[in-house]
């Protein structure tokens, strides 16, 4: 019995994992922290032989009251270089991690302020995917296409620029960006990713702490030559630089602020290809010992966005009363899980937020506030990443002790399409297939059964079987007969 296989061979994702690390910076002026911020910035990642060794900067500031309980803010950055373990990682992978910051903690020993910051990696392994497969022979096969999908990774950068105008205030104290995706599309020769960054700033305007936001839209272009309006593409957006300038207009009480956003995109287009497989087989004479493979693979599916204004009684870390004065709300984020409910598919987590509040003594503190949510995701399919913004916070104190606290939600969703194929790899030829000697046959077959299933059980090819019985519909239903008709020599 002869067999024909072929090989495919395509590009794609693995496998992923993911990894913790902790970066800590040391600050040895500080006497009463507000508000302290971290943001991550990945320099590079490297497959190796069982794991993958990724490294970077993180960069540090805090806002405090010193002695003179003055306002102040420091920056620092610290290097920092981890890995991840994993048997499968080999040095040939293609090594791709997006980093976030999970936790930031603070703790006082002596006279400095030690801040932690707790680095989650999400690294996804890429490699070449290959495997054999049954094309044709001497067998009676049942094709189908079997779809899969090949990755090209690409990267590109974009810098955008925004100016607006706020109220007069002095030093900027800090400043924190957040990117949300809001498109991946594809064109003929190009991947172009859309979204916006939502910038979050605190100053000093006099003695009092004031905090303003403004969402950047930006756009960026990754040429390509696989891309085409027929391909899907994913991608996630990291912030490599912002700078921010302000001009104060003293005459008209105003400042124009500059925003300037260097933006780096790591996408990932997938071109799907249908590949004409043989998931089934049988040969007319001996029986076909088969060889089963399995083959599976990740797409990028469709994308959905929905935007929902949340309130509600918000989590306070430390008490608070009438005697204190709100002053501002900054550093706003969320985060986001899908959940399924029996009410259905939900979008589940919470939006975080510093409140800085001045009490009646003069003195300010920083207040960790929670708010959280639960939106129903219509429409999402359960495989699906989510991606938060949260931003327009406000707190009010209503009632003593109490903060009811406003959100705009913008979520973004980004569904994941999993191939998983099985399929004829080879045949080898078994026992010879005694054939009945009648003429004629009938045969009584199991209701449900498809033109292939009953084909099988004659040892015959479906066109056999639809021209012996041309009015045969399928699936079989209760009750039909099946007649075959054997040629048969003349003897004598």
């Amino acid at each position: 019995m002869k067999t024909q296989t072929e090989t495919f061979r395509g590009y794609g994702k693995l496998f992923e994992l993911s990894a913790r690390t902790a970066a800590e910076c040391r600050f040895p002026e500080a006497e009463n922290v507000l508000s302290v911020h971290a943001c991550a910035r990945l320099s590079g990642a490297e497959a190796g032989n069982g794991e993958v060794r990724y490294y970077g900067r993180v960069l540090f500031s805090i806002v405090y009251e010193d002695v003179g309980r003055r306002v102040c803010r420091a920056e620092k950055g610290v290097e920092f270089s981890a890995s991840a373990k994993d048997e499968r990682i080999f040095p040939a992978g293609e090594a791709h991690a997006a980093l976030a910051v999970e936790n930031v903690s603070v703790r006082r020993e002596g006279a400095s302020i030690y801040v932690t910051a707790m680095l989650g990696a999400d690294i996804a392994i890429f490699g070449e995917q290959t495997f054999d497969y049954l094309a044709g022979g001497d067998l009676i096969v049942k094709r189908e296409p079997v779809r899969m999908f090949t990755a090209h990774p690409l990267a590109g950068s974009a810098e955008t620029e925004d100016d607006f105008e706020v109220g007069a205030i002095g030093d900027i104290l800090q400043h924190a960006e957040t990117v949300h995706v809001t498109a991946v599309s594809c064109e003929t020769g190009t991947v172009a990713v859309e979204g916006e960054v939502s910038v979050g700033v605190l100053a000093l305007k006099g003695e009092e702490l004031v905090s303003f936001e403004r969402l950047i839209p930006f756009r960026i272009e990754i040429p390509s030559d696989a891309a085409s309006s027929a391909c899907r593409a994913e991608a996630k957006v990291t912030v490599s630089e912002a700078k921010l300038r302000a001009d104060a207009d003293e005459e008209r009480g105003k400042c124009a602020l500059t925003v300037t956003l260097t933006l780096h995109a790591d996408a990932c287009l997938y071109e799907e290809i249908a590949v004409d497989a043989v998931t089934d087989a049988f040969a007319r004479d001996n029986r076909a010992v088969l060889a089963f493979s399995e083959a599976a693979c990740e797409g990028a599916g469709e994308r959905s966005r929905l935007t929902e204004r949340i309130a509600g009684r918000a989590a306070l870390s430390s008490p608070i009363d009438f005697s204190d004065t709100l002053q501002a709300v900054t550093l706003v984020r969320a985060e986001a899980n899908l959940a399924r409910t029996e009410g259905g598919l939900r979008a589940e987590g919470v939006v975080l937020a510093t409140l800085l509040v001045r009490g009646a003594d003069g003195s300010r503190r920083g207040i960790e506030m929670s708010l959280p949510f639960s939106v129903a995701a219509e429409g999402v399919g359960e495989d699906a990443d989510v991606e938060a913004l949260a931003c327009g916070m406000s707190a009010r104190q209503k009632e003593e002790g109490t903060i009811d606290a406003e959100a705009t939600l913008k979520l973004a969703f980004a569904e994941r399409i999993r191939s998983r194929a099985k399929f004829v790899a080879s045949a080898e030829e078994g026992e010879a297939v005694k054939e009945s000697e009648s003429a004629v046959s009938v045969y009584i077959p199991r209701a449900g059964d498809g033109l292939w299933e009953l084909a099988k059980r004659l040892n015959k090819s479906p066109e056999e079987v639809t021209a012996s019985n041309p009015d045969l519909a399928f699936p079989i239903r209760e009750g039909q007969r099946v007649i075959i008709y054997r040629k048969k020599g003349i003897s004598g």
